[in-house]
């Protein structure tokens, strides 16, 4: 299992911190994991199977935009 920092996140998704602290609290984006007192991480397994997801939601939005 691997952790990845804040850096490696923003660098994954391309959202801003505060866009992902929104998305975190409305339950729409993996919960961090709190890794000390001044440290979080997120789970990147997580993290890529919500990227994987919005992947399959565009493929789905552009079929069906192709049958209208």
């Amino acid at each position: 299992m691997r952790i990845l920092s804040k850096k490696d996140l923003r660098a994954l998704v391309l959202y801003s911190p505060a866009h992902i602290d929104r998305l975190e609290k409305a339950g729409r984006f993996p919960k961090r994991v709190q890794l000390g007192q001044c440290r979080v991480g997120w789970v990147e397994s997580e993290v890529l199977a919500w990227l994987d997801e919005r992947i399959r939601q565009r493929g789905a939005a552009d079929a069906s935009s192709v049958k209208g």
